[in-house]
């Protein structure tokens, strides 16, 4: 039975490891579509805040009028526009093409998230829902760990490679989706009722703070190879380690945000996260000197900017547990709007000071998230109560 439903979850996660990917490698691969391309650095790292702010949009949209659909065939239409996507930005022949081909490829992406995690809710049974929805979450995990930097290597040749791997993989998603995910039809929402959440102020907070968070970040990790040329002596092998340390501090990021969750209250969590990663963003002026400190400080960015993440899905959960579905829908999209944000941010701030100074601009985004964490606590309702897995109550915990 076990075997059996983590068999069906593989495509799943897979496809939200393509996803992954390819959301966020192009960063790695700047310097070389730059070139190719015969455009500025600035106007590559739109090609990132295009696909983000085109899948921040659509998702929600193209979710409503796919909510009448079974997952498995919304899951489907999704993978089958991504690849074509990608196969398109592969084959571009000017900038034009790439960002329209960027733009068309995060429609379908934005399609593939809220499909596979209400697929993996639906199949899994109840006591077992939270390692299905793990499992697919792993699938992200695991591209900022192993997809990025290997998307970066695969590419430090030619950067269209990476695009056509990314490409392969989401077909093969698609297979496994096809063959291997049963049809499962959940009730079908307006748009109107997916964005009702939006009319309240304490939603809207939190999702404020997850948008401030994911910007502070993608300020700098949009333009981070141009950010690293002196660490790395513009090698692609170098950048690629680098990358995979802040994969690898994401991975723990996520699995520590996730463990302090369940003891503190997650706002506290998100807090403590926002804080500590405005103060690496703040020294990356001088981390980013040196091959070895940028390596170091590439964990501990990748921990603190990723150790919000979950509790911030708890904040929301225990909001309103009844629209949890469309609140992390909602959610998923303020993550994308944030990435979007730092990269035109990003671009824009390169024009006036040193591409390693984007650090400073993500620290003070991140503060502001800070700010704005601490004013959101609980204004209304009860909150969750807790139990702990060895005899006792622990007590309420706030939001």
């Amino acid at each position: 039975m076990r075997s059996s439903l983590f068999v069906r979850l593989l495509p799943l996660s897979l496809a939200l490891f393509a996803v992954g990917t390819d959301g966020f490698v192009i960063a790695g691969l700047l310097p070389a579509i730059a070139r190719d391309l015969a455009v500025g650095i600035p106007a590559a790292g739109q090609l990132v805040t295009a696909f983000a702010l085109a899948f921040a949009v659509s998702a929600p949209v193209l979710g409503a009028a796919t909510s009448s659909l079974d997952r498995r065939t919304t899951m489907l239409i999704g993978l089958a526009g991504f690849s074509v996507g990608n196969a398109l930005t592969a084959l571009g022949p000017s900038y034009p093409v790439v960002l329209g081909a960027r733009v068309f490829t995060a429609l379908g992406a934005g399609l593939i998230g809220a499909a596979a995690f209400s697929t993996a809710a639906a199949i899994a049974p109840p006591e077992r829902q939270g390692r299905a929805l793990a499992t697919v979450m792993g699938g992200l995990s695991i591209s900022m760990a192993l997809g990025l930097p290997a998307g970066t290597l695969i590419g430090a040749t030619d950067w269209r490679v990476t695009l056509w791997v990314v490409t392969a993989i989401g077909l093969v998603a698609a297979a496994g989706v096809a063959f291997g995910v049963p049809a499962v039809s959940l009730p079908s929402t307006s748009l109107r009722a997916r964005l009702r959440p939006l009319r309240e102020p304490a939603v809207l907070g939190m999702l404020a703070v997850t948008l401030l968070a994911l910007a502070g970040t993608h300020v700098l990790y949009t333009y981070i190879g141009p950010a690293l040329e002196g660490a790395t002596g513009g090698s692609g092998t170098a950048l690629t380690v680098v990358l995979f340390a802040w994969g690898i501090g994401n991975v723990a990021g996520n699995a520590l945000g996730g463990a302090l969750s369940d003891r503190y209250a997650p706002r506290r969590v998100v807090l403590a996260g926002l804080v500590a990663a405005a103060l690496v963003l703040a020294v990356a002026p001088v981390a980013v000197g040196g091959f070895v400190t940028a390596v170091v400080w590439a964990v501990g960015w990748g921990v603190f900017v990723s150790m919000p993440i979950v509790p911030q899905q708890h904040r929301l959960v225990a909001h309103a547990p009844d629209a949890t579905p469309v609140l992390l829908g909602l959610n998923n999209s303020a993550i994308y709007a944030g990435v979007a944000a730092g990269g035109a941010l990003g671009g824009i701030l390169q024009q006036a000071v040193p591409v390693t100074l984007l650090g400073i601009a993500g620290a003070v985004l991140s503060a502001i998230g800070a700010a704005l964490t601490q004013a959101t606590g609980v204004r209304r309702g009860r909150p969750p109560a807790r139990t702990a897995g060895r005899g006792g109550h622990r007590g309420h915990r706030t939001r």
